[in-house]
């Protein structure tokens, strides 16, 4: 009889690092664990409390992967927020910044806005220059738009109602609002370069913004009104900024939209800056488990890329004060940061600010981090499509 030899044969497998280091801090707690326990009461209840946490995490890291190797596959689509009333506040001339936004960063999708107080300032009577040129521009470059609708968009006071509307019950205004929806519904659906619409910008926040009234009732009643006026575009609906769970309740928009700060000043309690110490891998357990409770994917609709300082407007913070919470390195890392998420449709928010940067201060650090990293999304997509 011949004997079968086992092979000698050694297969090298590669572990991730972070699986290693996760391998053994488990098989470290188990160790610990086991000495606890035969402990007392007190100490079981911190065995048991802990393992419970453990798991927990485990579960959200195992929902992240799942969710960022799922979508791997899926090009990205890098944009930004462009607000013309922000370029002018920073004393840029509009136009001039979002063509060197397509023209020089090569940015081909924008999160615009859609002012109620700017379009309607006089009751009935609408004027749509503005957002017509942007539009104009986005489309002759093959540019996408997102488009901010609702009474809460982008930007402080965050509420943009007009000042004749302002002095009216809510059962007059709502139904003009209504009617604005609607007008700009109508005059942009058929636009070839809108792509979405967001309703209602992070519209449950109640705890940022000059905004009063929070019904649920009216937003479901305005994503209807814009699903009834337009079938065919999706409708995105967002969440404030690094909240935990998942959306619950109506309604249940086409997809959800995340915001992601990461470095603010805290004017409440310490007086400092303040950085989230919230790993990338998070924002894709939420979108992961958004997608497996809710069945509708994220978007992350504002990543900050603009500096916050302390009780100042921007443009009057000295440069050394605007560094302290964003400058051309972090800039970078959080581009990093946002592809980290494994989150494929990504708007970046200062984008009026970084051109400031470069015209009005002599300062093109930023711009230049921008472009370049704009760029490898564009060849990172282009390998995607070729493969």
């Amino acid at each position: 009889m011949t004997r079968l030899k086992k092979s000698s044969t050694k297969h090298n497998v590669t572990v991730h690092p972070i699986t290693s280091r996760l391998g053994v801090t488990l098989r470290r707690f188990k160790s610990y664990s086991l000495k606890w326990w035969h402990k007392n009461i007190w100490h079981k209840i911190i065995v048991i409390m802990m393992s419970i946490v453990l798991m927990a995490i485990g579960s959200m890291y195992g929902i992240a992967q799942w969710y960022i190797a799922n979508h791997s596959q899926i090009p990205l689509q890098m944009g930004a927020t462009f607000i013309p009333d922000y370029a002018k506040q920073l004393g840029l001339d509009p136009k001039a910044t979002m063509d060197a936004s397509i023209h020089d960063l090569g940015i081909n999708r924008f999160r615009l806005v859609s002012y109620w107080e700017d379009i309607e300032s006089s009751p009935g009577h609408y004027d749509f220059t503005e957002l017509d040129w942007q539009f104009a521009k986005a489309d002759a470059a093959g540019a996408k738009v997102s488009l901010a609708i609702g009474l809460r968009q982008p930007r402080w006071p965050e509420c943009h109602m007009p000042d004749w509307a302002s002095k009216e019950p809510k059962t007059q205004w709502e139904g003009q609002l209504d009617t604005f929806i609607s007008a700009i519904v109508e005059r942009y659906k058929n636009n070839p370069a809108l792509q979405s619409y967001e309703l209602e910008n992070e519209y449950f926040l109640k705890v940022f913004g000059v905004c009063t009234d929070f019904s649920r009732d009216r937003l479901v009643y305005e994503y209807n009104l814009v699903k009834k006026s337009d079938p065919y575009h999706t409708v995105i609906v967002s969440m404030s900024n690094n909240a935990i769970g998942t959306p619950i309740g109506n309604p249940t928009p086409d997809i959800w939209a995340i915001s992601v700060y990461k470095r603010v000043w805290d004017q409440t309690i310490t007086k400092r800056y303040f950085e989230y110490p919230i790993p990338a891998w998070y924002y894709a357990f939420r979108a992961g488990f958004t997608l497996m409770t809710r069945h509708h994917d994220s978007i992350i609709h504002e990543l900050q890329a603009e500096a916050w300082p302390p009780n100042t407007a921007i443009q009057d913070a000295s440069i050394v004060e605007q560094n302290k919470s964003m400058d051309a390195n972090r800039l970078e890392s959080r581009f990093e940061y946002g592809k980290a998420t494994g989150i494929r449709t990504i708007d970046l928010w200062g984008l009026e600010w970084w051109y400031w940067r470069k015209v009005k201060a002599n300062d093109p650090s930023l711009w230049n981090v921008a472009k370049q990293q704009y760029a490898s999304v564009r060849a990172d997509n282009s390998r995607l499509t070729s493969n």
